[in-house]
């Protein structure tokens, strides 16, 4: 959505109207230009990321001196295990360099859906990551502050310690905005592909008549089902946190055809795809079937 840069815009000055300096990794350059175009506040500061021959970083953070006594901010993102270790190393640098606070803003928690042990030896990858955040070395302003955009599972928030403040905030605010000024707003029905779902959203989408999906299994196999709602006639937008291959999101696709609805969307916060997942959402031999598939952040 074009706007979702204006949450994290809304983030960084918060508060008393002050001046920031943001950092920012390789990958996210655009989304911080992006940002800093929406406000003076907002200067960008530069990294040189270099490597060694041997592949490990050789990290130098420009005009080091300049930064002394204000407010800095580091936008992140983890998006594999081979960028997190030089993000990381300045992440933990920053706040000594005398600034007078620090914010991290890492939108995506990626290890976020791997926090249970379901049996002995399982590792609980979200545990680890929370401890390494929470142990980024104090600013003179006092804790770093950490925001996550829908952190996949709730209770990874008293994962943190109390050497960071973690924000948790949510991008359902631009859905509604977009859904708002759709020319069949009247028509919305919002879908949830399962109870966690709506736990977790639906208070925030109260305005909307919902759909509310289930998981069942028949055999071997585990079909969706609509547990509760009528999406006859609707256009559905299904609404959920984080999309992985994206099956569960077809699966409620094809329920919600199947029982009426003129029109089926997608929102997620984080869509991961990985190994090109998303080009299931391309083919358009049965253009019945095909999303209109709407992705924040």
């Amino acid at each position: 959505m074009e706007n979702n840069n204006n949450q994290v815009t809304g983030e960084l000055k918060s508060g008393n109207k002050k001046q920031v300096r943001l950092f920012y990794c390789m990958e996210c350059e655009e989304l911080a230009r992006k940002v800093a175009a929406h406000s003076q506040l907002i200067t960008l500061q530069s990294i040189n990321w270099r490597s060694f021959d041997d592949g490990f970083p050789n990290l130098f953070i420009n005009n080091a001196h300049d930064i002394r006594g204000q407010h800095v901010a580091f936008l992140a993102s983890f998006s594999s295990p081979a960028v997190i270790f030089e993000q990381l190393s300045v992440i933990y640098n920053l706040p000594r360099l005398f600034v007078a606070s620090f914010t991290l803003v890492l939108p995506f928690f990626p290890t976020g859906s791997f926090e249970r042990m379901e049996e002995e030896g399982d590792v609980a990858t979200a545990f680890t990551m929370a401890r390494i955040l929470s142990n980024i070395p104090i600013s003179r302003g006092g804790p770093t502050s950490v925001v996550i955009y829908d952190i996949h599972a709730l209770q990874e928030r008293f994962y943190f310690g109390d050497h960071v403040l973690p924000l948790f905030e949510t991008g359902i605010p631009l859905l509604k905005q977009r859904l708002h000024q759709l020319s069949d707003a009247d028509k919305i029905v919002v879908a949830f592909p399962d109870d966690g779902a709506w736990k977790r959203f639906h208070k925030l989408l109260d305005h909307f008549p919902t759909v509310i999906c289930t998981k069942v299994r028949e055999g071997d196999k585990r079909i969706v089902q609509i547990k509760e709602g009528n999406p006859t006639g609707c256009h559905v937008v299904i609404v959920d946190d984080l999309v992985q291959s994206g099956g569960t999101l077809i699966e409620c696709q094809k329920v919600l055809f199947a029982r009426g609805a003129a029109k089926v969307s997608a929102y997620v916060t984080h869509g991961v795809f990985p190994k090109c997942s998303w080009e299931r959402f391309t083919q358009k031999n049965n253009s019945k079937y095909l999303f209109d598939l709407i992705l924040c952040l």
